[in-house]
This record gives C-alpha cells, sequence and structure tokens, in this order.
C-alpha cells in the first residue's frame, strides 16, 4: 500500500523526487505520513481537498480489501528558514 501512496503523489506533483511516505503501525490502524515539497501542497490536497479525500478513499478501498485500517497524513517537507530576500538564514 505505500507504493500506491507514492505513486499517487508522484502523479499530481512537479516534484516527483521530493515524495516521501513514512509508514507506522500501530495495534490496528496503519497510518502513512506523505511529505512533499512545500510547492506542491496545493496540488496534493486540491480545491476543497478533493485530491486528498480521492487518495484516501483509495487507499481505504485498497486497505479494505485487506482487511486493514490506514489512514493517510499530508505534510509539507522542512526547508531551511528564509528571509524576506529570498536567501537561506544560515550564515
Amino acid at each position: 500500500m505505500r507504493e500506491l501512496v507514492v505513486r499517487m503523489a508522484q502523479a499530481v506533483v512537479s516534484d516527483p523526487g521530493a515524495v516521501i511516505v513514512e509508514e507506522t503501525e500501530t495495534e490496528n490502524i496503519t497510518t502513512f505520513i506523505l511529505t512533499v515539497n512545500p510547492d506542491d501542497m496545493g496540488r496534493v490536497i486540491g480545491k476543497q481537498g478533493r485530491v486528498a479525500n480521492a487518495m484516501r478513499t483509495l487507499l481505504r478501498v485498497s486497505a479494505g480489501l485487506e482487511g486493514r485500517r490506514v489512514r493517510l497524513e499530508i505534510e509539507p517537507a522542512q526547508t531551511p528558514e528564509r528571509d524576506r530576500f529570498g536567501s537561506s538564514a544560515e550564515y
């Protein structure tokens, strides 16, 4: 199922190489944490969350076929702080 999340995310983002999926498992729920480039957050979420909800639905259906429960969280990748001139805050 991790591969399903990776492929869905890479299909909608402009920087597929920045897609990272981490998988954690508790007693009965598998959580996928999808990390994308901050510039691609809007594409992954979509208007009114439609893309994200569609991804969650497909993932839920796939998990249901295997008798599992899943959750998908979407986060922006961490980037260095930038000052107002667009340069990195590292000195």
